[in-house]
């Protein structure tokens, strides 16, 4: 073998490796479905729009006053989750996509143990509990207590709960006192 068809064999050794390692990436990462496309496809598909079935405690009626201003103060969407219409107490229930993600206002306060986790999403102090096939976070620092109720398919329920807060927080007036774990970090 002469010099010449040596070196071009080396040349096409060095081109084609490199090439074949970047189709295989390639194909990897574009030829398995992603978490990003499967919710893409998944939110693609039609969503119910009818209404969803809710029971409406009877709260008082400064609580109730409360409710309306928070449920009026709701967004249209949570994400890609369009509102749907409730079977019961328009004026305290929102509910949004499907399955659908709930709201209640009026509920009871949220009993927990001391050592729980509190979070605090975008200004509101949220207690977090696990409920079967959902997570549900009341909060825990306003005076009218806000209970979300998300369907485990929502992940990282985190991100879906803080759509509420904004609303919430302009809306339901803060406690006097509030737990410690709700506390904002203040650094002097």
């Amino acid at each position: 073998m002469d010099r010449t068809t040596r070196q071009a064999m080396i040349y096409a050794t060095a081109t084609a490796i490199p090439l074949a390692a970047i189709a295989a990436l390639l194909l990897y990462g574009y030829g398995s479905p992603t978490s990003d496309t499967a919710e893409a496809t998944e939110s693609a598909r039609p969503q119910a729009t009818g209404p969803v079935s809710m029971i409406a405690p009877n709260i008082p009626s400064a609580a109730a006053d409360v409710c309306k201003r928070l449920v009026s103060a709701l967004p249209v969407a949570l994400r890609d989750r369009q509102r749907r219409p409730v079977t019961a107490g328009p004026e305290q229930n929102a509910a949004y996509g499907d399955p659908p993600i709930t709201l209640t206002c009026g509920v009871s306060p949220a009993a927990f143990p001391s050592t729980d986790q509190l979070w605090r999403l975008d200004a509101v102090c949220w207690h977090h509990r696990d409920d079967g096939d959902a997570t549900v976070w009341t909060t825990v620092d306003r005076q009218v207590p806000v209970q979300v109720r998300l369907p485990r398919k929502y992940e990282p329920a985190t991100q879906w709960t803080i759509g509420f807060s904004s609303s919430v927080s302009t809306s339901v007036p803060t406690l006097p006192a509030v737990p410690s774990g709700c506390r904002p970090n203040v650094t002097s």
